[in-house]
């Protein structure tokens, strides 16, 4: 299999059906009314609001990319350089009313509380160093909610924005993002001017690496580090994958990483990701998939090693909910 530069996969990704074709296929786009449209070739193939779908197969989906695949029988590769060729050559001009609301999108993040002491406590008691929480509190990285109290990990983009927020409960088993997150810019500590990058599922995991770090008597700002914002479930089919969108985002945005060291959780899903990112990956970057040393993830192997009871799981909690607005 061949590969592909992981910026090309992302440009390819986000081109919608219907931008495509008016850009780069017009004569098989036949107007039907308002916004829906359908093909030449295919009259039950109807495209509308952003999405496609072929009714007579049953099939269907967003970008450009799928239909390549799916309608036209492109390899995932082909597909991909032919999206990419196109658009290098004759920038797109894009329709979808989905890509506008996207570019719009506000992210609204829970106020803040007058203090941030149970936060800190709650890290504190999951083993995180009180430097590194202080740091994070800072950078405005992490704080307090006001009405729920609840632990707030912002992501930031390059300019030092917020552009995600994870939301996780002090006393519950409640996990969210604030409405308008943007997982391209998941919970992360960029380092100064270094090769190497560490991906975790969440904050806590990455904080956890982080105070273990400092442990070993090791600084701990001195290499990238990186949470996904939740699982990565890849698709069955590897060449079909994609990578998940803050670890893209970050490759693109520092392009001086050569070395990528996945420490995701030691699960299924877990292991499932960390084999399809390395085939993703491995003909670009040196990839190194390091499990945690004792316990499902890295704040449970930072638990073990301080001394501490390991995080309380609460499967009966019915908040463990995606999305939440303030």
């Amino acid at each position: 299999m061949g590969y592909i530069q992981p910026e090309k996969i992302l440009e390819a990704k986000q081109m919608d059906l219907l931008t495509y074709l008016k850009n780069y296929d017009p004569d098989e786009l036949v107007h039907i009314c308002g916004n829906a449209y359908t093909t030449k070739s295919h009259d039950s193939l109807k495209i509308s609001n952003g999405k496609w779908n072929w009714f007579s197969r049953g099939i269907g989906g967003k970008t450009a990319l799928d239909y390549l695949i799916k309608v036209k029988g492109l390899s995932f590769i082909e597909a991909v350089e032919r999206i990419t060729g196109q658009a290098e050559y004759k920038p797109p001009v894009f329709y979808s009313n989905d890509k506008s609301k996207e570019k719009n999108k506000t992210l609204l993040l829970p106020k803040r509380y007058i203090n941030n002491d149970k936060v800190i406590n709650y890290l504190k008691r999951r083993g995180i160093d009180n430097g590194i929480i202080d740091y994070c509190i800072s950078t405005n990285r992490l704080y307090e909610s006001d009405q729920y109290h609840s632990a707030v990990f912002v992501g930031l983009d390059r300019y030092n924005m917020p552009r995600h927020a994870t939301i996780r409960g002090i006393d519950t088993g409640f996990k969210g993002e604030a409405t308008g997150s943007d997982k391209r810019f998941a919970f992360s500590i960029p380092a100064k001017n270094n090769t190497t990058i560490h991906v975790f599922e969440s904050a806590i995991d990455l904080l956890s690496y982080a105070t273990m770090q400092k442990l070993n008597g090791k600084v701990w700002k001195t290499e990238h580090l990186v949470s996904l914002a939740g699982v990565y479930k890849p698709k069955r089919e590897t060449e079909e994958n994609m990578l998940p969108l803050a670890l893209g985002q970050f490759l693109m945005d520092h392009p001086e990483v050569k070395n990528i060291n996945l420490r995701l959780d030691n699960d299924f899903a877990g292991r499932r990701a960390m084999n399809a990112i390395y085939k993703l990956l491995t003909n670009k970057y040196n990839v190194c998939c390091l499990f945690p040393l004792s316990g499902k993830d890295y704040n449970d192997t930072l638990c073990d090693r301080v001394g501490l009871s390991r995080a309380i799981s609460y499967k009966k909690e019915k908040q463990n909910i995606s999305c939440i607005t303030y």
